[in-house]
């Protein structure tokens, strides 16, 4: 699965604002921000991400997903710490 294809399924299902995807064979990572992760603990916006990438996990597409999620205002203090600049 290419990262766009992810990127595409995560910002339907989400209505995000930016998704950021990395593949290394069926290993991704993703930064998800949307206003959809405020007031959710970490566990539950992992939860909410997981959900729409369930059935590639289940059929082997994925493999293994790294999750970062933050809403917008997290995002913006954030970011400086996870992209390179």
């Amino acid at each position: 699965m290419e990262t766009n294809q992810v990127e595409t399924l995560l910002k339907d299902a989400l209505s995000l604002q930016e998704v950021i995807v990395k593949a290394n064979g069926n290993h991704y990572e993703v930064i998800a921000v949307g206003e959809c992760f405020d007031g959710l603990s970490r566990v539950k916006k992992q939860q909410l991400v997981y959900g729409p990438l369930m059935e590639t996990i289940s059929d082997g597409t994925i493999h293994a997903v790294s999750i970062k999620a933050f809403t917008p205002t997290e995002w913006q203090r954030e970011r400086k710490f996870i992209l390179p600049q």
